[in-house]
C-alpha cells in the first residue's frame, strides 16, 4: 500500500448537492426550497424565538416586578466571621486590597459589614458600608471602620 492508492471507505464520502443547476440535476425548478413563502426567497432569516406564527413563549408569559437598575450588591461578611478569618489568613486590616489578595472577594465587589455575631479581637476596617451594630461593635472592641467608596 503507497500513498497514491489510499481511497476514502466506500460510502464515506458523499458528492455536494448542486441547487439550481437545472431541472437535470434532479434538483431544478425550486430548488429543494418548496414552493413560495419567505423560507424560499434569497437573504431569509428566521427571528430568535420564532415559533412559525404561533404566539411565542416570550409574549405568552407575563412580565412580572421591576429589577432596579441602581442597585448597589454587597458581598456580606458577618462581624462573627472576622476572627475565623482572620486566623486563617493572618490578617489584623480587613481592607478590599487583603480580601481580594486571599480570594474571600472578586476584583470589583462592594464589601459590607454586617452585625451578626460577636467580635473577639481588635481589627481595623476599610470597606464600602458597615452597619450601624457592626461599627458600634468593632469600636467596643477597640478596632477602627473607614468607608471606602
Amino acid at each position: 500500500m503507497k500513498l497514491h492508492n489510499l481511497r476514502p471507505a466506500k460510502g464515506a464520502t458523499h458528492k455536494a448537492k448542486r441547487i439550481g443547476r437545472g431541472e437535470a440535476s434532479g434538483k431544478g425548478g425550486t430548488s429543494t426550497k418548496g414552493n413560495k413563502g419567505g423560507q424560499s426567497r434569497a437573504g431569509y432569516k428566521s427571528k430568535m424565538g420564532f415559533e412559525g406564527g404561533q404566539m411565542p413563549i416570550q409574549r405568552r408569559i407575563p412580565k412580572r416586578g421591576f429589577k432596579n437598575i441602581n442597585r448597589v450588591d454587597y458581598k456580606v461578611i458577618n462581624i462573627g466571621q472576622v476572627d475565623h478569618y482572620a486566623e486563617k489568613y493572618s490578617i489584623t486590616e480587613f481592607t478590599l486590597e487583603n480580601l481580594y489578595i486571599n480570594g474571600l472577594i472578586n476584583q470589583n465587589d462592594n464589601v459590607k459589614i454586617l452585625g451578626v455575631g460577636e467580635l473577639k479581637g481588635k481589627f481595623s476596617f476599610k470597606v464600602n458600608a458597615v452597619s450601624a451594630t457592626a461599627k458600634a461593635a468593632i469600636e467596643a472592641a477597640g478596632g477602627s471602620v473607614e468607608i471606602v467608596k
